[in-house]
């Protein structure tokens, strides 16, 4: 993921917020990420009956992901993960679909590519999207040691499927189903974009591959979807996740909904108040080509260091980075969203 406009350096566009709803940008540059901080307001809603959310689970199923080696696009290690992670959608009761492409990365080198869709409720009209990118980083192009090696992606690739995968156990397993239909996509060759060491002008859309194919080749003709969810490096220990740019231009009352779902859980400090830069992620295409309203869950550091954390594309992004607690709460707040939905 990049910020808009940008490489991933500390060349940032300040986010203004005019209304609760409502973002400006303007172009600019400073030294940390620029925020604005507008308080939650959280719907007082009486409880509802939802599945429990097990971050052991979760955490285990991140820990399976990282044992296969880094998820590289034509690594064994992709393709053997790749496969693990349709035998368990298939086994947790989901319709699963290979989508197959190959596209050429900045460098020109062709890679194969596969995005990994589940359907639940496959009949029901109105679907709720899910998605996080399964593939990992092949140059650890921050860290001083070893830039050109790839990284296990623990939080940034795994975390997010790690959730994805114990939501569709726990609900697979549930008694009572959500009301709704909802759908899990796992984009392909997301990290795959223009490191900094490479010369050159810089490629922007050499990111996010996966779901640039899926936005203009929709697995299903005329697809769509209430709204989308995209997770992005959220696993990581008091990890805080901000209302980024993009979100709030393209899907602010989704934003408000998640939020607010978080803060009645008791969340709050993991979903926090400020409103943070945009990021061109995996929902940015979602958006403007598929035309889905989605968010993005992803880290968010407003600190002078590292935007995304500290560990964000070098060695540390380990299995060391990730803490249940944090897996839970983002989890467990999915999972009250999705019940929430009513046909």
């Amino acid at each position: 993921m990049v910020l808009i406009g940008h490489m991933k350096n500390k060349t940032k566009i300040i986010s203004t917020a005019l209304l609760v709803v409502v973002v400006g940008i303007l172009a600019g540059c400073e030294s940390k990420p620029s925020v604005v901080e507008i308080p939650v307001v959280a719907e007082k809603l009486a409880p509802i009956e939802t599945p429990i959310f097990n971050e052991d689970s979760s955490y285990g199923y991140v820990a399976n992901q990282v044992a296969f080696g880094p998820r590289v696009p034509n690594m064994k290690a992709h393709v053997d993960c790749g496969e693990y992670l349709v035998r368990f959608f298939m086994k947790e009761g989901g319709s699963v679909l290979r989508q197959e492409f190959v596209s050429k990365a900045f460098d020109g080198t062709e890679l194969k590519l596969k995005n990994i869709i589940v359907s639940y409720n496959p009949n029901a009209t109105k679907r709720i999207l899910f998605a996080a990118h399964w593939d990992t980083r092949p140059f650890a192009d921050q860290d001083k040691a070893e830039p050109k090696k790839p990284i296990d992606g623990a939080n940034d690739g795994a975390s997010g499927v790690g959730v994805l995968m114990e939501l569709a156990r726990a609900i697979n397993a549930a008694e009572k189903k959500p009301d709704v239909g909802f759908d899990i996509i796992l984009f392909d060759g997301e990290d795959y974009g223009q490191p900094m060491f490479y010369p050159g002008p810089y490629q922007e859309n050499s990111w996010c591959l996966g779901s640039q194919y899926w936005a203009k080749n929709k697995h299903k003709n005329n697809y769509s979807a209430y709204y989308g969810i995209l997770l992005d490096m959220v696993g990581a220990k008091d990890a805080t996740f901000a209302r980024e740019g993009v979100s709030m231009q393209n899907a602010p009352s989704v934003v408000q909904n998640v939020w607010s779902a978080a803060a009645r859980l008791g969340y709050g400090k993991h979903f926090i108040s400020y409103l943070s830069d945009p990021i061109t992620d995996d929902h940015t295409y979602i958006n403007q080509i598929a035309m889905i309203p989605m968010i993005d869950i992803i880290e968010f550091e407003n600190s002078d260091g590292n935007y995304f954390g500290p560990y964000w594309h070098t060695h540390d992004d380990n299995m060391d980075v990730i803490d249940k607690n944090t897996l839970k709460a983002v989890g467990q707040t999915l999972i009250e969203v999705l019940y929430r939905e009513k046909l």
